[in-house]
């Protein structure tokens, strides 16, 4: 079965029109990804360089997921859900077809 970051990535690949903003917590630490057109990128940390590094780790809680039009702009987004939970994103995932 895909990792979850891998099955967002899916997601956003076949959504190009949106960007995924996953706010999770590792360790008591916060985090947030942008994920678009199937490439994760961490918001507040650096990301390696190797697509194939995970950024979303398995021991990650994820806390919310945004859903925003491209293209993202950080000072005016447009959200199109806030706030969805990882159950509560499964029927776009399934939609979607990962």
């Amino acid at each position: 079965m895909n990792s979850v970051e891998k099955r967002l990535e899916q997601y956003t690949a076949k959504r190009s029109h949106e960007v995924l903003l996953v706010t999770i917590e590792v360790a008591g630490d916060s985090d947030q990804i942008a994920i678009f057109r199937g490439f994760s990128s961490s918001l507040m940390r650096p990301t390696a360089f190797d697509p194939e590094v995970p950024i979303l780790s398995d021991q990650a809680k994820i806390i919310t997921i945004d859903r925003v039009a491209s293209p993202y702009n950080p000072q005016s987004p447009r959200y199109i859900q806030q706030g969805l939970t990882w159950e509560t994103m499964q029927p776009l995932l399934a939609e979607a077809g990962v």
